[in-house]
């Protein structure tokens, strides 16, 4: 992915009423400093996709990325695996995320198969894939439709596939949260945000990014089919889980 892009400074100023958060065109123009910048351990799970999917992908399967934003998981794929190794369909209800990342396919990686579609991944008719990704997606999602999402994709899956669902997460337990979300400031403190910029960017997420505890992504996961999943790692509070679909 291009790194040519602006830092976030979005929240940088006091606002008199703060917007939901949405993946528009400011936002993808600043992403790849907000997501390293925000996102503890984005870069680790992105290095163990390669990985993950020379273990677990069948040669020539298709891989599915649900809310592939500007295709970094794509290109964290493209870099380690020949061409010929799996084809790639990053989907994503941001248009303007869709159109930076088939251009950036086109740009660093014209030899892989790889396309992008805009579109509603609770909706969208799947075909059978070896390996789907859900990375920080499931979360942007209302509660209620989650269920019936990972259902479909655990019936999309080929025997033998993988599902990657990382999310941010919450704990039960309000003194632990607490402690979390202490310590996720202090991360974002270190990496240049300031208080003022920390607390809008929560305002703006509020009721947009709703996160589940890991014990209830791990029900979900269970519920929906898979009689496998584990967490694969955590970071405060952003988390990785691998389910396993039996082969």
């Amino acid at each position: 992915m291009s790194d040519a892009s602006y830092r976030d400074a979005i929240f940088s100023t006091p606002l008199d009423k703060v917007a939901r958060f949405s993946f528009d065109e400011q936002v993808v123009a600043c992403f790849p400093d907000m997501i390293r910048r925000s996102v503890p351990g984005y870069g680790q799970i992105l290095g163990m996709l390669s990985l993950i999917a020379k273990r677990h992908l069948r040669h020539g399967a298709h891989v599915y990325d649900l809310g592939c934003s500007l295709g970094a998981s794509g290109l964290a794929l493209a870099g380690a695996l020949p061409a010929d190794a799996f084809r790639y369909t990053g989907i994503d209800l941001s248009p303007a995320m869709a159109a930076r990342a088939k251009q950036t396919f086109l740009d660093e990686c014209p030899e892989h198969a790889m396309q992008v579609e805009e579109a509603d991944i609770r909706t969208y008719e799947y075909a059978p894939s070896g390996m789907i990704i859900l990375n920080f997606t499931l979360q942007f999602l209302p509660p209620a439709d989650r269920d019936a999402l990972l259902k479909r994709l655990y019936n999309t899956l080929e025997p033998g596939g993988v599902l990657i669902l990382s999310e941010k997460t919450v704990d039960a337990d309000e003194r632990d949260n607490a402690w979390r979300v202490e310590r996720y400031h202090d991360f974002k403190r270190a990496n240049g945000y300031s208080d003022m910029e920390i607390s809008q960017k929560r305002t703006a997420l509020e009721n947009v990014l709703i996160p589940d505890t890991l014990d209830a992504l791990h029900e979900r996961l269970s519920l929906a089919g898979f009689p496998r999943a584990m967490t694969w790692f955590q970071y405060l509070n952003f988390t990785s889980l691998i389910a396993f679909k039996e082969g």
